[in-house]
């Protein structure tokens, strides 16, 4: 089943590139940056990821960003995620980015944007994968700074897919980027949110309603609301889900006890994904495996799961019917 998962052909929507820093490559980063690191090794950077929550997870994720300063660093990044990802059997990624992450240290929003595109094209060209970039707003920043990225962002239209929402979301509701949300979609950018992780179940009402969005990242405590569970399974809303993800930051005390089979079961489009793989231990492959093991998935679930990938993306209908022909044919010739 291992060798099922990891070959059969999946897209990947829920991974953010700067939680795909390695420390080998932090260290590397650090170096030719001339950046002093607190830490004296990669094992040593390993040993610190011990999570109790989201927040002490994002207050060492966004240490590690600082050592991304040049374009060289951001092509860097997202070229050794593609070449991890074509091991994984991903045909195709919508790749978050979080630019006030860079630019309130001073980095030009340009050389972020253009080091990911030049990873993006290389990736297409030497490993046959798509992508697209989906800009996220840190939601425990304002509006207001969310809507100046915005408008830097539309210099960059056409290398920008869609807009997200991350970081810390206890206390700060999807309502909070109505405005920003609105514009976005206005300028033809494809919505979508972080909701129902940390934060409760309204909070995916609210992206749903307020934000308009087209799918949610994570959502797995929908559960705690049966209507909302209907209404996701008739809309056929997508969940990209994150089961290693969601274990190391305690949303489930094991994943043997994570509701994925059970989503999946009762009709949501659920997808796999890796989230920030670099420091939860795990590629998209790896969360296949880890939830086939513990959860008991079948064939036939795993498969589920792979088309569902494609269906949640936002490639057109053309290539998400060759894409899903391609998993059915890896089936059906799948030992």
């Amino acid at each position: 089943m291992d060798s099922f998962s990891r070959g059969i052909p999946k897209a990947e929507l829920h991974v953010h590139i700067e939680g795909t820093l390695e420390p080998e490559l932090m260290f590397e980063m650090a170096r030719r940056n001339g950046l002093p690191l607190r830490f004296a090794s990669a094992e040593e950077v390993r040993r610190a990821y011990r999570f109790s929550d989201l927040q002490s997870f994002l207050d060492i994720y966004y240490e590690g960003a600082r050592v991304l300063r040049t374009q060289t660093d951001f092509r860097d990044l997202a070229r050794a995620y593609f070449q991890r990802a074509v091991s994984d059997g991903v045909r195709h990624a919508e790749i978050f980015f979080d630019p006030q992450t860079h630019t309130a240290r001073g980095v030009a929003f340009a050389d972020v944007v253009r080091g990911l595109r030049e990873a993006q094209e290389e990736a297409e060209r030497e490993f046959q994968i798509t992508s697209k970039l989906i800009l996220c707003f840190l939601r425990h920043l304002s509006e207001e700074d969310a809507i100046a990225t915005l408008e830097e962002a539309l210099s960059w239209r056409d290398s920008i897919a869609g807009v997200g929402l991350d970081s810390s979301e206890a206390g700060n509701p999807p309502s909070k980027f109505e405005r920003v949300f609105a514009r976005a979609r206005a300028e033809g950018l494809l919505p979508v949110a972080h909701a129902g992780e940390e934060g409760p179940p309204e909070y995916i009402r609210e992206a749903l309603d307020r934000l308009e969005v087209l799918r949610i990242d994570h959502g797995v405590r929908c559960e705690e609301d049966e209507t909302l569970v209907s209404v996701l399974a008739r809309a056929r809303t997508p969940l990209t889900v994150c089961p290693l993800s969601n274990v190391k930051l305690g949303v489930f005390p094991s994943l043997a006890r994570h509701n994925l089979k059970r989503l999946l079961g009762r009709g949501l489009c659920v997808t796999v994904n890796s989230d920030d793989p670099a420091y939860f231990g795990g590629y998209v492959a790896d969360n296949y495996a880890a939830a086939e093991e513990a959860l008991g998935l079948t064939r036939q679930e795993v498969v589920e799961l792979a088309k569902n990938s494609f269906e949640a993306s936002f490639l057109r209908d053309d290539e998400k019917k060759r894409y899903i022909a391609e998993i059915e044919a890896f089936a059906a010739g799948a030992p």
